[in-house]
């Protein structure tokens, strides 16, 4: 969430950077939070006053016994029940006061960068890199569930029959395929200094709302009512909260931890052809990668992770393009993020793969995520995230890209060793 202090000195900025944001009432919000924040502080002074007060006063009271003056003490004795009971007054009204603003904080998006582009939605986008790699048929190319079906490589409708729609079931080389991918980017991540994490698939409410997926994802998550758990909708969630509530000392940074799981999402809303075949489902495998860093630091980190995500496409030998979202397509946690997208022949469209970004202390201050400087002063940390990478259209780029004009699909040559085969039928 948004830092109070920040609020406070740069009131009109955040108020223009958030209506940039989609935010109509960002004005009303804003002044909202800081009036909570100047009646929490006033609570503050009055609640320590007063406990300087009976503290002070409840010495007193044995001095005065011992001096004979029972009257005195007696006195006092009632004006400490009559501070007790306004101390615990105040107390509950405090904790109700931050309640409200920690509420209202959770509900603004992070403000962006200066560098993120103005606009509404996703037409907004700025294209800031494109491959040279290019794909040409001489014949008509299949999209790739045609392929999958045609080389028994994905069940849909089995999938549906065990579970429902976006649930496919990968088969034979379909599924050491996965596997295979799976494999690779866990060992480029470790190779390039991230350290490899298998976290739990469930996560508790406060970790949801540790890494802003709680309130603003709420529906879009698979829950365990029962036990109050979610599934997790990337691993981004469980890798991060490691440090929830943890102070770092400068030294340790930066954390680059990675790591491979399946991925939960309800898709609501989804239909149509970004629905079809692989394009969006609701289980998926992703490697993620996360770093936690000093915020000096930060944006020079989120260009070495987009660089480093591109070089596994380059490896993959797939086309694809570099997007800097505008304001009205950033993810609510995020200060700046790059989408990265692959051109897909058999549908003629470009699909997502990855996305990495730059929260700042959005997740941080949301978690108290902190680091200890060289100076033993306490500051958040800044927390970065990126997808290397979502498998599914992965694969679906890959299947239709390397297609044959006799239905044969080629494998890259940087998968063969952990395939175990050069091409598929």
């Amino acid at each position: 969430m948004l830092e109070i202090q920040k609020l406070r000195k740069n009131t009109s900025m955040i108020v223009q950077a958030l209506k940039a944001r989609n935010v109509p009432d960002a004005g009303e919000q804003v002044e909202k939070i800081l009036q909570l924040d100047q009646q929490r502080r006033k609570n503050q002074v009055e609640l320590d006053q007063m406990k300087q007060e009976m503290n002070q006063a409840s010495k007193s009271i044995g001095m005065l016994m011992k001096q004979g003056k029972r009257e005195e003490a007696e006195a006092i004795k009632q004006r400490v029940s009559e501070l007790k009971t306004r101390i615990k007054e105040l107390e509950q009204y405090q904790r109700q006061t931050e309640a409200a603003l920690e509420q209202h904080l959770w509900n603004l998006p992070n403000v962006s960068h200066s560098s993120v582009p103005v606009g509404r939605d996703e037409s907004a986008n700025e294209v800031v890199y494109k491959s040279d790699r290019k794909v040409a048929f001489d014949f008509e190319p299949r999209p790739h569930w045609e392929l999958a079906r045609m080389h028994d490589l994905i069940d849909w409708e089995l999938g549906s029959k065990i579970t429902g729609a976006g649930f496919p079931v990968y088969k034979g080389k379909g599924a050491r395929l996965q596997r295979a991918l799976i494999a690779y980017f866990l060992d480029r991540a470790v190779a390039e200094g991230y350290t490899e994490i298998q976290p739990p698939l469930l996560v508790n409410e406060a970790s949801g709302f540790g890494t802003g997926q709680l309130p603003d994802k709420d529906g879009q998550m698979y829950t365990v009512e029962r036990d109050g758990l979610y599934l997790i909708p990337t691993a981004e969630v469980p890798i991060t909260n490691l440090y929830r509530n943890d102070i770092l000392q400068a030294d340790q940074l930066p954390v680059k931890n990675c790591g491979y799981t399946p991925c939960f999402r309800r898709e609501a809303g989804s239909y149509g052809k970004d629905v079809k075949g692989l394009n969006r489902l609701h289980q998926f495998d992703k490697v993620e990668l996360v770093q936690i860093v000093d915020p000096q630091t930060s944006y020079e980190v989120l260009e070495e992770m987009i660089a480093y995500v591109r070089g596994l496409l380059d490896s993959l030998e797939l086309p694809y393009r570099q997007l800097n979202l505008c304001t009205g397509d950033l993810g609510f946690t995020s200060a700046k993020t790059y989408d990265l997208e692959v051109f897909s022949a058999g549908q003629g469209r470009w699909l997502e793969v990855s996305s990495v970004s730059n929260f700042e202390s959005y997740q941080t201050n949301r978690m108290k995520l902190r680091y200890r400087d060289e100076q033993n002063k306490i500051h958040l940390a800044h927390s970065l995230n990126g997808s290397a990478l979502a498998l599914p259209r992965i694969v679906a780029a890959l299947l239709e890209n390397f297609q044959q004009a006799d239905g044969s699909i080629g494998i890259p040559a940087v998968l063969q060793p952990y395939t175990g085969f050069e091409r598929i039928g």
